[in-house]
């Protein structure tokens, strides 16, 4: 039996009554429906309201599908292995915090979501009476079949698969679109690893490329940028007043937790730091923006006015070769700025409005995990040997873009 959703990219996504549906309605899982795919991305493309729930569901139905292709091919998966992966895909992202990546290392010290997605993943196996060992053993890359992990977390899974997929459709960003159902034909299990059948090999090109796209185009778009820093100012510029002594009235009690404690998990995720966690989403983040506006310190009412009507900082990339000479002279006609502005206009203040910093990318990492293609003698190549272009190489170097965030009034 099962319950059906309908999905804009997938279509009918059937989830099986039992383990699987009892976490769909976890409200672990349903806080997802409060956080945002692409973080601020909607900023600038309008139609990214999507949810990390809408991506784990139709991450899900992918699987659903893969699995189904490989036992068609005699690929041995048992029921509980079966039921394992799709509660692993499930879960795969409940330890993001609001916005997505926007301020995953602005609330908790020595933190990445991964962790907390471990941790919380941990805490439901107690609530399901050790119902997600397997889950757990597949996730962490601790069972016997790696092919099952891979199928999670590899440079080819079904995550990227359908977040790909799902934000080209949301942003119209078309570069980024996959041909999802002919990778999925021509995956195949070779000794116990994932492998791409010769014939679609191009499909995997496109795969690559359409990363590529999508990290130039959107995840590293220069207005995210901007909106990133934007909304980073605002929270460093909350503890500092906390800092200070100043009576900071918090909307959200949870974050108020992390702005004043600023818990790290270098020790592990405590119970209390779960706790108040998965209290926070989007939601939270915003009622504090529209309630500072009005805030009595000019920065941080400045700051939320900012982001609330869209006034964002200007993002210029760069290759200017004395980055420390630059960031003298810029931080010296951003105090200038603020000053006629009217605003504090001392080193702090001036590091709200000032970000120097670079981006990284890339499209396809094959040092040390690599996508494999299968040639007709049963061997398996690695993908940019297999490939009959020699820009997938290229692809695979890092791509370092530094850029400069700066008031509008401020040139570069």
């Amino acid at each position: 039996m099962h319950k059906i959703f309908t999905d804009p990219i997938h279509g009918f996504i059937g989830v099986p009554k039992g383990l699987v549906l009892r976490l769909l309605d976890h409200p672990y899982i349903q806080r997802l429906r409060r956080i945002r795919q692409l973080g601020l991305a909607y900023t600038v493309f309008p139609g990214a309201e999507h949810s990390r729930f809408s991506h784990a569901l139709g991450a899900m139905g992918l699987m659903l599908k893969v699995l189904a292709s490989l036992r068609d091919k005699n690929t041995t998966i048992t029921h509980q292995e079966y039921q394992a992966m799709l509660a692993g895909i499930l879960l795969h992202d409940i330890g993001h915090g609001p916005f997505s990546h926007t301020l995953e290392f602005n609330l908790i010290q020595d933190f990445r979501h991964e962790m907390m997605t471990l941790s919380l993943m941990r805490d439901l196996n107690k609530q399901f009476n050790g119902d997600l060992d397997l889950t757990i053993d597949i996730f962490t890359n601790n069972y016997k079949k790696p092919f099952l992990h891979q199928l999670i977390s590899s440079q080819l899974d079904v995550d990227r698969l359908d977040y790909l997929k799902r934000d080209s459709f949301y942003t119209g960003v078309l570069e980024g679109s996959v041909g999802i159902d002919r990778i999925i034909k021509t995956l195949r299990v070779h000794n116990d690893n994932v492998v791409i059948e010769r014939k679609g090999i191009y499909a995997i090109e496109n795969y690559i490329m359409a990363r590529r796209f999508m990290y130039m185009q959107v995840y590293l778009h220069k207005t995210v940028l901007s909106a990133d820093k934007l909304i980073r100012s605002v929270f460093e510029r909350a503890r500092y007043l906390l800092q200070e002594g100043r009576d900071v009235f918090f909307p959200s009690p949870a974050l108020k937790y992390f702005i004043e404690k600023h818990p790290s998990a270098k020790k592990g995720i405590s119970n209390e730091l779960l706790n108040h966690f998965v209290m926070l989403d989007d939601n939270d983040v915003l009622i504090c923006l529209k309630y500072w506006q009005r805030d009595e310190d000019p920065i941080l009412s400045d700051l939320c006015r900012r982001f609330l009507n869209r006034r964002f900082f200007r993002t210029t990339f760069t290759s200017h070769k004395n980055p420390a000479k630059l960031e003298a002279e810029l931080k010296e006609k951003t105090s200038a700025a603020l000053r006629k502005m009217r605003m504090p206009f001392d080193e702090r203040a001036v590091g709200y409005y000032l970000c120097l910093d670079q981006t990284l990318s890339e499209a396809y990492k094959y040092e040390h995990d690599s996508i494999w293609i299968l040639d007709e003698n049963n061997t398996a190549i690695e993908f940019s040997k297999a490939a009959d272009t020699k820009h997938i190489v290229a692809l695979s170097r890092p791509v370092v873009k530094p850029y400069i965030v700066h008031l509008k009034e401020v040139s570069v």
